[in-house]
């Protein structure tokens, strides 16, 4: 995929797609872009009055001498148009186009502007949709699909200075490459993607952006007193794997920013085993740890001047003579029992070792991002990321980053009322609060490991990806965290 952006008319300059903006009475956007051939071609044809008058749909029609094929896309009242409409409009020319055998592409930006839209954001969302448009599944089958063609996007504009554009187009090519990555990782099935897998890829990225990376071996977490987590290794026989990886590249004085993500590479639930229809995306048990190195991807790609430190804890969570069992009672790294009611409730056992781990860095912020509960599924469905935090200021600006890049969370209550579920007879606390309220109580847990700083965690389960014929990773929360980041930057 190749972007390439001219000042002037965009009839300077045959191609073999061009696309055209429409209103909501479909009728073209700032016709004066345009020659008076094309326009008058395209007028020919609306004048027909074929095209349905539904916003964000893109058709394709023929074209004329300058351009082979037109793309039509209403995107509805433009001063009126939400941010949505107009990044799903992109994403329909994008998912149109790739099916077209071309090698370029022409579009004017300027018929997406309005008082409450820039260069900058239209850049950035053209740029994501289209990377996400060709992404390809890694697929293990040996016939493989045929790549998308690579085929230049060349983007006219009329304004005084492109720095804006070239900029949204930057922010927007590493959120998406950040994203692919994290949705290659996911999609990959969990006798590749092991933890030792997920500790290679984070030296490998943190390598390429002069990160420095450390993996802890299982004997190395048994000296760091992480029983909470080793009692979800336990039983299995793959290798757990505690991954650090430092990006300090912001003022020595500044405290960083702590990404942690859950990283369990197949679920089966462990003795608390789950029902076997669909236990095959338990695979994607793992999508919190992914995030994590898609975010590293994006914000190294960006050279973002910021310290920021990522935090992964990677096992698997299955049955085995040695697994932990109902009842037993573990010891996490801060010296809190846990009676584990259930076994498949593990990821918040091993993200509260690592919340622990946080400590010492003495952080501005802690994130935590999880595929954690059905239960938040239940509650927010597959549209928003559960969003739970200790800290309002926090809770506004993961907010705000979701409305930004479009990757929507939801603020969640963690009132203190809800605490007493995870009540124990026997131990500090029970790793369960009962049926009601579950996405809730798995962040009470959560919270009782993240009191010495400002902290955030992101219940992923019901956004990481899709399920059905076209299940994949959707490469969420990406875009929230790197928008969260880049704003950073601007304060």
């Amino acid at each position: 995929m190749k972007f390439d952006i001219k000042k002037g008319p965009v009839n300077s300059k045959k191609a073999d797609v061009l696309t055209i903006a429409l209103n909501h009475r479909n009728q073209v956007i700032n016709p004066e872009l345009f020659d008076k051939d094309t326009l008058a071609h395209v007028k020919k044809f609306l004048a027909l009055g074929d095209l349905a008058n539904e916003v964000g749909k893109a058709s394709n029609i023929l074209g004329n001498e300058l351009f082979a094929r037109i793309v039509l896309v209403n995107i509805g009242d433009i001063e009126l148009a939400t941010n949505k409409q107009i990044f799903t409009a992109i994403k329909s020319v994008a998912n149109l186009i790739k099916q077209l055998n071309i090698k370029n592409h022409s579009i004017s930006f300027d018929q997406f502007l309005s008082t409450s839209k820039s260069y900058h954001q239209i850049a950035e969302y053209f740029s994501r949709a289209f990377i996400d448009a060709t992404y390809l599944i890694n697929s293990q089958k040996t016939t493989k699909k045929e790549p998308i063609k690579v085929f230049v996007n060349t983007i006219f504009y009329n304004g005084k200075d492109t720095n804006d554009l070239r900029l949204g187009l930057k922010h927007g090519t590493a959120i998406a490459n950040g994203a692919n990555l994290t949705k290659d990782l996911g999609n990959l099935p969990p006798n590749i993607c092991t933890p030792t897998y997920l500790a290679t890829i984070a030296k490998k990225v943190a390598s390429s952006y002069g990160m420095k990376a450390k993996i802890y071996d299982q004997k190395q977490i048994e000296k760091l007193k992480m029983g909470s987590f080793l009692s979800v290794a336990q039983g299995s026989r793959e290798a757990p794997k505690f991954i650090v990886v430092e990006s300090l590249k912001g003022p020595k004085n500044k405290k960083p920013i702590v990404l942690i993500g859950k990283g369990i590479t197949f679920d089966a639930g462990g003795i608390s085993i789950k029902p076997s229809p669909d236990m095959d995306e338990m695979k994607y048990d793992m999508c919190g740890a992914a995030t994590v190195l898609g975010t590293m991807k994006t914000i190294g790609e960006l050279s973002l001047p910021l310290n920021i430190i990522f935090l992964i804890p990677s096992c698997e969570n299955l049955p085995d003579g040695k697994a932990v069992k109902p009842g037993d009672i573990v010891k996490s790294m801060s010296g809190q029992t846990i009676e584990i009611l259930n076994t498949d409730a593990e990821g918040r056992l091993i993200l509260c070792d690592a919340l622990t781990y946080a400590e010492r860095y003495k952080p501005e912020a802690v994130i935590d991002i999880a595929t954690l509960t059905g239960a938040c599924v239940i509650a927010l469905g597959h549209h928003a990321t559960g969003l739970f935090s200790n800290d309002e200021s926090l809770t506004e600006e993961l907010k705000s980053a979701g409305i930004k890049s479009l990757d929507e969370a939801w603020p969640m209550p963690l009132w203190d009322e809800y605490q007493s579920q995870l009540n124990s007879n026997f131990a500090d606390m029970a790793n369960i609060g009962g049926r009601a309220a579950g996405s809730i109580t798995a962040a009470c847990f959560l919270s009782r490991f993240a009191k010495q700083y400002k902290w955030a965690h992101l219940d992923i389960a019901g956004t990481a990806w899709v399920s059905g014929k076209e299940k994949g990773g959707t490469g969420r929360p990406v875009p929230l965290l790197s928008q969260y980041l880049i704003d950073k930057i601007k304060k």
